[in-house]
């Protein structure tokens, strides 16, 4: 996706852009309205056509700050934390703006928001395919916890990274190249209403090949190898260097995504990967709300898109591993913090674990707590747990009360019915390695970890405003919603430079 497709409309632009990717802009159902709600929906629906992967995503994110004056911090190098900064590592990636002064005094605390960049897929095992039956089948495995039926009869294509031998990384998105067929009904004895999956043999996709919209009419047929077809759709590497050939790559880390591009339904956004790019965007825009309007900063703003939440966080990419204790430690050393004054800067620090939660679904309402089930659009969660499935405590609640009331941003309560288990999120993860206060928070979502998940834009908007608040404080009740860069712009964008202080 080019880079000028992210940038959001202008008054005299807002009638053009009544679509969202993939839509037809004379479709009435797609003929949306300009409202503030309504533009960040188009912008976050252009994210998630672009991110089919957390690789993909972490670039996009990382693309995104260039244009608005973030520079590449990298690991391996000396660390400099001046500025607006970012660090990718693997789908994750950490950034940050530093405030007026730091390095003077005390250095700000940090408010850090929390989200992940992964979603339940399917993975591509080693052997990539096998045959059956006559058929090439390609060889997956369940990752995280998908709502397995929903992928089954849809138009599958293929996403992630591959490397060459020499550890180098390429993204890979392919066109729709496979589909899990569902039995008829006529072959089904008994109850035909009921649906049983075993993940081992129902989840073993059809291999159709792939070509692009540009060669339907062509006679290059369809690609017969997995591996070719990876190493045809990998994009240039560092520097432009050319993808590898199916025989020089290296490994991969392939995902199943649904081809389907997000949709507009009335108020409600259909798309896949919402749990939990709807964090990452409404993160990422909150965070350049108050770059672009070069705000007072009386926190220190950190936003985390961490990678495997959905299969335990346990990974050098994970909210469970060092990544950002790495990080924050690195930053306040850069600024001479160090010992006991690292530890009390901590103290005073906190953080916003955004992940998205249930709406109530009204099929099956006796699933929710009857006396505070969560609706859609009546604006973000904030959610608890007495066993503490959610970090959210007395104190946490009370900063992402204080940030709603400072950025004028809706909210409701959500927790578990007694006798339905609790999922979780990065936010007890978050507190228990660094600990520091931290809330748990998120957008209400139907049909959650489908394939395809259902959301409501005014949630999306609020959370934006939501995270705005916790960044910025009381300043966020004045701050615009800032315009996305012309993403070809390759001088930087509308943000300050890396190199400078903010607010100075």
């Amino acid at each position: 996706m080019s880079m000028s497709e992210f940038a959001e409309s202008t008054p005299d632009a807002a009638q053009e852009d009544t679509a969202l990717v993939g839509t037809a802009p004379a479709d009435p159902a797609q003929a949306q309205g300009s409202t503030a709600a309504d533009r960040h929906a188009r912008g976050y629906a252009q994210f998630i056509e672009a991110s089919p992967s957390s690789y993909h995503a972490a670039a996009q994110l990382a693309q995104i700050l260039e244009a608005h004056g973030f520079t590449e911090q990298l690991e391996t190098e000396a660390w400099e934390a001046r500025g607006a900064r970012y660090v990718r590592r693997g789908g994750a990636l950490i950034a940050w703006v530093s405030p007026r002064g730091a390095g003077s005094g005390e250095l700000a605390p940090f408010r850090i928001l929390g989200a992940h960049t992964d979603s339940p897929t399917l993975k591509l095992k080693p052997a990539g395919t096998s045959r059956h039956g006559g058929y090439t089948q390609v060889d997956m495995e369940v990752y995280g916890g998908p709502l397995l039926n929903s992928w089954l009869n849809r138009d599958l294509g293929l996403a992630g990274r591959i490397t060459d031998m020499e550890g180098r990384e390429y993204l890979v998105r392919t066109p729709a190249c496979m589909v899990i067929p569902q039995l008829a009904p006529h072959l089904i004895s008994g109850n035909r209403d009921s649906l049983s999956l075993d993940r081992q043999q129902h989840l073993h996709p059809i291999f159709t090949g792939a070509r692009g919209e540009a060669e339907a009419d062509s006679s290059l047929g369809t690609d017969s190898d997995l591996f070719e077809t990876l190493a045809r759709y990998a994009k240039p590497g560092p520097a432009g260097r050319e993808a590898p050939g199916a025989e020089w790559i290296g490994w991969h880390d392939i995902y199943a995504y649904d081809v389907e591009p997000p949709r507009r339904n009335g108020m409600y956004l259909s798309a896949g990967r919402q749990d939990n790019l709807s964090s990452v965007y409404a993160g990422l825009r909150a965070l350049l709300d108050g770059v672009v309007a070069d705000a007072e900063l009386p926190y220190f703003p950190v936003f985390a898109a961490f990678d495997h939440e959905e299969v335990g966080s346990e990974t050098t990419s994970g909210a469970s591993g060092p990544f950002l204790e790495t990080v924050l430690a690195r930053i306040a050393e850069s600024f001479g913090v160090r010992g006991d004054s690292w530890y009390r800067l901590l103290a005073r620090s906190a953080c916003m674990s955004a992940d998205a939660g249930h709406a109530l679904n009204p099929n099956y309402a006796e699933f929710y707590d009857p006396d505070s089930a969560p609706r859609a659009g009546a604006g973000p969660l904030i959610k608890m747990n007495a066993q503490q499935r959610y970090a959210s405590d007395a104190e946490s609640v009370t900063l992402a009360l204080r940030a709603a009331s400072d950025a004028g941003a809706a909210y409701q309560f959500f927790i578990s019915r007694n006798s339905i288990p609790c999922g979780t999120t990065i936010g007890p993860l978050t507190a228990t390695r660094l600990g520091i206060t931290t809330v748990d928070v998120g957008v209400p979502l139907l049909s959650m970890h489908s394939a395809r998940e259902l959301s409501h834009v005014e949630d999306l908007y609020q959370l934006r405003r939501l995270i705005r608040g916790f960044l910025f404080g009381q300043g966020a009740a004045t701050l615009p919603d800032a315009d996305l860069a012309d993403l070809t712009d390759t001088g930087g964008g509308a943000g300050p430079s890396a190199e400078s202080e903010r607010n100075e």
